[in-house]
């Protein structure tokens, strides 16, 4: 049975969940419940802090699970990522007081605070800067006016946070992150994600794409075609009357009514869009 770690609680949780879910798995119903066996597609998960679950896949004690990928780097362990999952971006950046700094090549001798401290000592090593790296866990942009330290790294997302203790960014991302799937760094350890990884993918492709439908003249079919060119090629199939074909096709689900737009313009109508449920490409 392949054991996967799931995130127990945080913003990991509630996505990595509702993707399981829409891949066919059984899920959790209770949040005390630590550890769940689904037997029917004979896996099992555990769930678990999302800043432990690449020391238990590293470790070997797992087979594979879900974090972020700063969590997957600052932890150091002996595992690598599989698959990005496209939920929980964010990007981890340093801060300070405005004219602290402007990049990391500025931060030579100053206190940085950060909860990551294996993911800032990598950074600052590949840029040839030694600098103190004070560990906090949580709340790092309180560090500055308490005095602990000069400069913070942390994750960003909107930004507020830091503007309302008078802090700026600076200097390129040290990393974009995300949800990942993740596996044991060691020579077939992905192979027995497949399944898994294959479930997952096609959740993210459910996600991306949806289905259009929609009817054309025959005359106006290769252009229609050139506007929803679909994976491979639309499919296109007869109609009683001849003079018009049905047409449907995978259309990004972003941007997707700029394309009924040209569409229209171009004659199609009975433009039609359905979600996709499932997806193996």
């Amino acid at each position: 049975m392949l054991r996967i770690a799931v995130p127990n609680k945080g913003s990991l949780a509630e996505a990595a969940t509702l993707m399981l879910k829409e891949a066919g798995y059984v899920v959790r119903r209770d949040s005390k419940e630590l550890v769940l066996a689904d037997t029917e597609n004979d896996i099992e998960f555990f769930y678990l802090r999302p800043r432990d679950i690449a020391v238990y896949v590293g470790s070997g004690t797992l087979d594979g699970g879900i974090t972020g990928r700063d969590l997957l780097l600052d932890s150091g362990a002996d595992a690598v990522e599989v698959l990005p999952l496209g939920f929980a971006r964010s990007t981890f950046r340093f801060a300070g007081r405005p004219g602290v700094a402007e990049s990391v090549t500025d931060l030579a001798g100053q206190r940085i605070a950060t909860s990551y401290t294996g993911l800032v000592r990598r950074h600052l090593q590949q840029s040839g800067i030694e600098a103190e790296v004070v560990r906090l866990d949580g709340a790092v942009e309180t560090s500055i006016t308490l005095g602990v330290a000069d400069v913070i790294a942390d994750v960003v997302e909107t930004g507020t946070t830091l503007r309302n203790q008078g802090l700026v960014t600076f200097g390129e991302p040290i990393l974009h992150s995300e949800a990942v799937l993740i596996a044991r760094d060691e020579p077939g350890a992905a192979e027995r994600l497949r399944v898994l990884n294959r479930r997952l993918s096609g959740v993210i492709t459910a996600r991306t794409y949806v289905m259009m439908d929609y009817d054309i003249r025959v005359e106006l079919l290769e252009e229609a075609a050139r506007i929803t060119p679909g994976l491979e090629s639309p499919t296109v199939s007869p109609l009683r009357d001849e003079e018009f074909v049905a047409v449907r096709s995978m259309v990004r689900r972003k941007g997707m009514n700029r394309v009924m737009d040209a569409l229209y313009a171009l004659g199609a109508r009975g433009i039609l869009v359905t979600d996709i449920a499932a997806c193996r490409l």
